[in-house]
């Protein structure tokens, strides 16, 4: 249930103070409060801005050649893309900054640009007034819909005729009364399909009649009592200041610099990355997530998102962080952000970055007198509201050269009201007749006496009454690596078995055996224990002092593959999650896995797209590495859910010539 309820204000880090007019100091550097009004002054002065709503407004960066050779002394240029939606269509437009000029303004054909919060919880009266929402919602009990607020998310595209050429939203409905979580409080069994560009009801399908309707799940500390003591306060101090240096949104640290900023639709983005001056990644950051339910009614299997590219203008990847996200002695950064109206509303502290020593040793040895170094971290942490789920997204500096990668999953997972009590107490919906005579019954229901399925059929108990429903999330990083420059190939070594001569005491062992991946196909791969494999970028002119090309790894953590059929129309539509990895040339407009449009979809965009010519990869090479995750909900995660940690490690390979952190204190 992902509404109105969710904050639409949109979240855009920059590091400045809030409603400063701040000068920008680096190519890179986000958008400032001043350009966003330059940009609404440009599109009025050239007649584009009058009836226009912004989904999106982000940086234009400039080549990345330019990037990696500009200089503090060098010009900064400047320029923005929004894209627009004004009088029913889709509308993209780039403006140069510095010259106030409109460069381009063209009508998107044959795809929806993103979904503005306004779409999605702004025709909750139209559904209210619909008849028969109301004979629906009359059935369940609420013939006054005082206290009920509709509304709906993207839904899953099928390509459906009452989707087919459509701007539409899956509107539900939810008993706000009494309840300071939404989460549990929709009322189930009703969907309105609404057609958000006539805002008008389209379709109603109404399911099961839960007995007892929506429930209570509450996690307030109102609710909960007293918290629980923690004796012994840890504190940790830094007298003397940080240990990492900041020039604008450049940071230094341990040999590490690095360029921070954030974009209102991927979030964080971490860029010209290099450890005593070597290039190792041009830029990095998430570039889609995918969460689909496993539910086939009608109100749940449409559930599935396409969080940051859908709906990028409801901010959820980035929010500002609140006491607890990051420890006492942390620097946040303040944000500027485009609102709905393309206007820059200022919102603070949305990212944080610190230092901190996990009590890990970097590294040891106690054979001939006992040593060990204290390791020491430095984090650059986000963290998003998609609408129900809450996530923490981590990079993480390491003394040794290694760059981790993390997200960790939280918030309240998707539920549904079933009437039956609990899993043991052998309770069944009664037989309530689905579909109503409203609209037009699901292809199948849950927790029905009819179907003959128990109520947690695709989920699993978490509360009398309620169920989890089992899901999926996919994350997409995009990781654009430059080891010691663009001249780059893509390395993968496997390690096979090998059987030894029969006069030898030993049967087999394993050896390496690598091999250059020359096209777009050798470098779709997955992870898989019996058939291991080392994925390296290599440079193609430079070598470490015993004669091996300098590399970096990825390297994989936790992982799940997909589990749907290749026929799936969602998987068609995130069609990223077939592979943990695949491997790109080069190419600047290439950024979301997913495609840049994703709103109501046709099947095959983006990375399924662009790899269909079998591209030859010979030099600069860009890695997308899909982390999966499938969620079958435990008890635990009531009513909201503990931090489920991800993460991948991009780690050097051959690219020192030792241990880089031999000289730690």
């Amino acid at each position: 249930m992902r509404h109105g309820l969710v904050s639409l204000v949109v979240v855009l880090f920059l590091a400045i103070p809030a409603g400063s007019l701040a000068s920008v100091q680096h190519p890179l550097d986000s958008l400032v409060w001043d350009e966003y009004w330059t940009l609404l002054e440009v599109l009025q002065e050239a007649g584009h801005l009058e009836g226009a709503a912004f989904p999106l407004v982000q940086l234009v960066e400039p080549p990345k050649d330019q990037v990696w050779n500009w200089k503090p002394s060098d010009e900064v240029p400047r320029q923005a893309r929004a894209l627009l939606r004004k009088d029913g269509d889709g509308y993209s437009a780039t403006v140069d900054l510095t010259s106030g000029k409109v460069l381009s303004f063209e009508k998107l054909e044959g795809v929806e640009v993103n979904f503005l919060g306004s779409e999605l919880g702004g025709h909750s009266e139209t559904v209210k007034s619909d008849k028969k929402v109301q004979e629906a919602l009359a059935r369940r009990g609420y013939d006054n819909l005082e206290f009920v607020i509709c509304a709906g998310p993207p839904p899953g595209y099928y390509g459906t005729p009452w989707q087919k050429g459509k701007r539409v939203a899956n509107y539900t409905c939810s008993d706000t009364r009494r309840s300071r979580n939404p989460w549990t409080r929709e009322i189930p069994g009703v969907t309105a399909v609404v057609d958000l560009e006539k805002s008008e009801v389209i379709k109603v399908v109404e399911e099961e009649i839960v007995e007892g309707g929506p429930r209570f799940a509450e996690y307030d500390r109102a609710s909960l009592g007293e918290p629980r003591e923690v004796p012994g306060p840890i504190h940790t101090t830094q007298p003397l200041g940080p240990g990492y240096e900041r020039d604008g949104n450049v940071f230094s640290w341990q040999g590490w610099r690095f360029h921070v900023r954030a974009d209102q639709r991927v979030g964080p983005i971490i860029s010209t990355v290099t450890h005593g001056d070597r290039p190792i990644l041009y830029q990095g950051f998430l570039s889609e997530m995918f969460v689909p339910y496993q539910d086939p009614s009608f109100g749940w299997y449409q559930r599935n998102f396409l969080d940051l590219g859908e709906f990028p203008g409801l901010g959820g990847t980035l929010k500002p962080l609140v006491d607890g996200d990051c420890p006492g002695h942390a620097e946040y950064l303040n944000s500027v952000v485009a609102g709905g109206d393309g206007r820059p509303v200022d919102v603070p502290g949305v990212l944080c970055v610190f230092e901190r020593e996990p009590g890990d040793p970097a590294w040891r040895h106690g054979a001939d007198g006992p040593q060990s170094r204290h390791k020491r971290d430095l984090v650059v942490r986000s963290a998003a509201v998609v609408g129900n789920y809450d996530y923490v997204f981590d990079w993480t500096f390491q003394q040794d050269g290694s760059l981790r990668v993390a997200i960790g999953a939280t918030g309240i997972v998707e539920s549904k009201a079933v009437s039956q009590a609990t899993a043991d107490s052998g309770e069944r919906v009664a037989d309530v007749g689905v579909g109503g005579g409203v609209g037009e019954p699901a292809p199948r229901a849950t927790a029905d006496a009819a179907s003959g399925e128990a109520a947690d059929a695709y989920g699993h108990f978490v509360d009398r009454h309620i169920v989890a429903v089992n899901h999926d999330h996919y994350f997409s990083y995009r990781l654009d690596l430059d080891v010691d420059g663009t001249d780059n190939n893509f390395r993968i070594d496997r390690l096979v078995p090998k059987e030894l001569p029969r006069d030898h005491p030993r049967r087999s062992l394993w050896v390496v055996e690598g091999e250059v991946a020359e096209n777009e196909n050798d470098a779709m791969l997955d992870m898989n224990m019996k058939k291991p494999a080392l994925w390296r970028v290599t440079s193609r002119s430079r070598r470490n002092h015993v004669g091996y090309p300098t590399s970096y790894q990825l390297k994989p953590g936790r992982n799940a593959a997909t589990l749907l059929a290749p026929d799936d129309y969602p998987r068609q539509r995130a069609g990223f999650i077939d592979h943990h990895l695949w491997v790109t040339p080069y190419a600047p407009d290439e950024l979301y896995a997913a495609g840049e449009h994703p709103t109501l979809s046709e099947p095959g965009m983006g990375l399924p797209e662009w790899t269909e010519s079998n591209r030859e990869l010979d030099g600069d090479v860009v890695l997308w590495h899909t982390v999966g995750m499938h969620h079958f909900v435990r008890a635990e995660d009531w009513p909201v859910m503990p931090v489920m940690w991800h993460s991948f490690e991009l780690r050097p390979f051959d690219f020192f010539d030792h241990n880089p952190a031999m000289d730690l204190p």
